[in-house]
């Protein structure tokens, strides 16, 4: 059983804008196989992806920048300007530089004035662990609009050759954003979040370096036909196991939490990681395909991004409108997962 919301906020918050941005680069599963022992069924097979967005040399992309353009569509929906905003919260796991990171280059970007920036490395749940770290800033009335961004440029670390296809074949590049706002008129809004980790699983999806642990010298003397600890692994049986038990598992949380119930669902949008995961939850959880949302079929995975450009997908075809409860779900490295239960 899980224990229902008894806490008392000054305020709620509610997500006023949301947009996404993802480069014009289209990679199909048949680009892959001119540099790639692989083909087109093995992967939509596996993976349900057909093709993927990936930044392009001269495109002028970077994590940062994407995220930027994610971020003014959002701002722009939301009705409110970059002076408006009072948190900068950027989910990534592959900013731009090893530090500074990316949130205090949206800032710079955007011409924000001097508000905090902070940067969430959570990966696949990044999204719904930054939109419930700006629910708390806002229910507690610290801040008024918060913006949430998760932005990936996974192709500028990838192994494109036979012995990463497992991984490789997966990832897309794209970004996405939220506004989230104090909620001033009295409906609707983020009801809860619900966080979780397993640190015990965490060499079954990682990439070692570059870190501390494993500095350049180090991997420039590794042999690179073995194992290569700066090209991410994944561990993809185990990785899925786990996922479909705890996307479940969360979304439940939730629903008690808010003494609600499967039927009150209307619209699931799970992280992006495999489309086998979200059909297996949702005949799980005996959803129709309309109340559940998809798109890693075009996009690939695109981590902490995943989510919100979905979001932002699903809002633009008009498949989630007022009064709707939205149910936002991840599972990803650390093992970490998360639920968001908003109530449009």
């Amino acid at each position: 059983m899980y224990p229902t919301l008894n806490l008392i906020y000054m305020f709620s918050s509610k997500i006023t804008g949301v947009g996404h941005y993802v480069p014009e680069n289209i990679v199909t599963n048949d680009d892959l196989s001119k540099v790639m022992d692989t083909n087109d069924a093995w992967i939509q097979e596996r993976t349900g992806i057909q093709e993927r967005r990936h930044i392009k040399k001269g495109d002028g992309n970077n994590t940062s920048i994407m995220g930027a353009k994610a971020a003014r569509v959002a701002l722009k929906r939301a009705g409110v300007s970059a002076d408006d905003v009072d948190m900068i919260i950027f989910a990534t796991l592959s900013p731009d530089m090893y530090f500074p990171g990316g949130g205090v280059q949206l800032q710079e970007l955007l011409e924000m004035k001097t508000v905090p920036a902070l940067d969430v490395r959570n990966q696949c749940s990044g999204f719904v662990y930054s939109l419930s770290v700006a629910d708390q800033f806002i229910k507690t009335g610290m801040y008024s609009n918060v913006l949430v961004v998760g932005s990936e440029n996974h192709s500028g670390g990838l192994d494109f050759s036979s012995r990463g296809r497992g991984v490789s074949v997966i990832f897309g590049d794209g970004a996405g954003a939220v506004v989230v706002s104090r909620n001033e008129t009295g409906t609707g809004g983020i009801l809860s979040t619900h966080l979780h980790s397993e640190g015990k699983h965490k060499d079954e999806l990682m990439l070692q370096g570059p870190s501390t642990g494993h500095w350049v010298p180090e991997l420039i003397a590794q042999n690179p036909q073995e194992n290569i600890p700066y090209y991410p692994y994944m561990n993809g049986q185990f990785v899925f196991k786990h996922a479909v038990v705890r996307f479940s598992e969360v979304i439940q949380e939730g629903l008690e939490a808010n003494k609600l119930s499967t039927e009150d669902i209307d619209m699931l949008i799970p992280h992006q990681a495999n489309l086998r995961i979200s059909q297996f939850i949702q005949k799980k959880m005996r959803l129709p395909d309309e109340k559940v949302f998809n798109n890693i079929q075009k996009y690939g995975n695109t981590t902490a991004a995943s989510i919100p450009i979905a979001l932002s997908e699903a809002w633009e075809a008009g498949k989630i409108n007022d009064g709707d409860l939205v149910v936002l779900a991840a599972f990803g490295s650390g093992f970490t997962w998360g639920s968001a239960l908003i109530r449009w």
